[in-house]
């Protein structure tokens, strides 16, 4: 029986020792396991986080104000002031003129009234334009009576051997189909000859084609 119980407790003593070493063991496992977590796996690189980008501020801008520094426009243009009011008013006239006609007149005689506004090319052309058989005709037989009126709306351009304003003439007109009011708008071309001025385009204002000697409408 005492041999027996002595075995009995080795057993047990073998039993402790290896749970002990199996403890043992386990730990030193999960030591290295933890160390090996730190480290970069193999094989794989680490993504390193780009820098922020820097954003360059905008320069501030110096605001664009008036001075009280007198500033005379007609300094920087081709012509003086009253120049340009000379043309101005020339192209008024003409353009009222232009918008004036009567179906009892002579049509030869209104186009010699704009003749003596244009120059001698441009001329011709407005006196066809005044004296074409559809337009005469067409005013006949309606009996138009217009009587014209015109307002210098703007300068469009400036050189130095033209100038070119967009006029709005307004023909008042008596007919048979009754009164009326109409507006158009056109871009009158003017150039310097001797100590005046002479008409040397008329076009529809949002046309857009100064200089070339032709009317695209001859009103009425």
């Amino acid at each position: 029986m005492a041999g027996g119980g002595n075995r009995r407790g080795l057993v047990f003593g073998v039993l402790v020792g290896l749970l002990a070493l199996v403890g043992v063991y386990l730990t030193l496992a999960d030591t290295g396991d933890l160390g090996q977590s730190r480290a970069d796996p193999a094989g794989v690189s680490r993504t390193v986080p780009e820098p922020p980008v820097r954003v360059t501020e905008e320069p501030s801008r110096p605001a664009a104000t008036a001075s009280d520094a007198p500033f005379d426009v007609y300094s920087y243009l081709p012509m003086t002031k009253q120049e340009l009011s000379a043309a101005a008013d020339y192209a008024r006239r003409f353009t009222a003129e232009y918008g004036t006609y009567d179906h009892r007149e002579d049509p030869v005689a209104h186009g010699d009234r704009l003749r003596g506004y244009a120059t001698a090319e441009f001329a011709d052309v407005l006196v066809r334009a005044r004296t074409a058989a559809a337009f005469v005709e067409a005013n006949r037989a309606d009996e138009v009576v217009s009587a014209g009126s015109a307002t210098v709306k703007e300068i469009r351009q400036v050189q130095s051997s033209s100038v070119v304003f967009v006029v709005a003439c307004t023909e008042r007109i008596t007919s048979k189909g009754g009164p009326r009011d109409r507006t158009d708008e056109y871009a009158v071309t003017l150039i310097p000859v001797g100590d005046g001025w002479r008409v040397h385009d008329l076009q529809p204002a949002d046309a857009g084609q100064e200089g070339d000697d032709q009317i695209t409408g001859a009103g009425g």
